[in-house]
This record gives structure tokens, sequence and C-alpha cells, in this order.
């Protein structure tokens, strides 16, 4: 299938698949005419490349996951000795990643909640 038809089917734009493919998540063939060309397992790998990004990992993080990206991913990943080195290492780093986010996040609320504290009660139903 062409470029615009994996876009179609997967909701993804022709530039973010270009980009997969430059950050080497996906692959291609060429026609003689240079168009790019994918099989079909690709909607399934766009598919899990978009999920994997959606719930937190970066493009990085998602290079971990190739040997899981052409096929349905688990709901649950298992922690496996032998996954050391693959998921298993990017899934700390970034829960703390996001644990910190939310922790300046929630201060921030705090403090301008502290300003405002009306914003407190309209939000949060608590009285200021």
């Amino acid at each position: 299938m062409l470029i615009g038809e994996l876009a179609a089917r997967t909701g993804v734009t022709t530039r973010a698949l270009r980009f997969y493919e430059e950050q080497g998540l996906l692959t291609c063939a060429r026609t003689t005419s240079g168009y790019r060309t994918y099989d079909a397992d690709a909607v399934q790998r766009v598919r899990n490349i978009r999920e994997l990004l959606e719930i937190g990992f970066t493009i990085d993080d998602v290079r971990s996951f190739l040997p899981y990206l052409d096929r349905e991913i688990p709901g649950v990943f298992p922690f496996e000795p032998r996954c050391t080195n693959g998921y298993a290492a990017v899934g700390p780093p970034r829960v703390a990643d996001l644990n910190n986010r939310i922790a300046r996040l929630t201060e921030l609320r705090d403090r301008l909640v502290s300003r405002m504290p009306w914003l407190d009660e309209q939000y949060n139903g608590r009285s200021a």
C-alpha cells in the first residue's frame, strides 16, 4: 500500500510515517517511480507505535519495543530478566519522569489556587 493509504488506515499523517521511517521504527519499499510502499503488517506496527507514544513513551523508548511492534502488544508487559535491556529498562525512568511532571504541575496548581482560592472551590468543590 502507498503511504497515503497507510496514513488513512492508521489515522496518522504521512509526515509522521516518514518520521517513523527516519527513526528506524518503520520500513518501506520503493516503486520504480520512488513511491513508498508498505506491506499489510505496517498497519499493526503504526498502531502499536501510536499506542506506546500515547501512554507516555518517547520515540527513543519505542525502539525498545521493536520485537513486539508487528503483533498485538500485550495489555501488560510482564517483567522478565531477559528484557532488562529492552522495555523493562525504559519503563522506570519514564514513570519517574511522569511522577516529576505531575509533582511540578501539582505544585504549580497549588500556588495558583493559593493566590485565587475561589478556583479551588470552582474546580474541586472545596470551599476556600
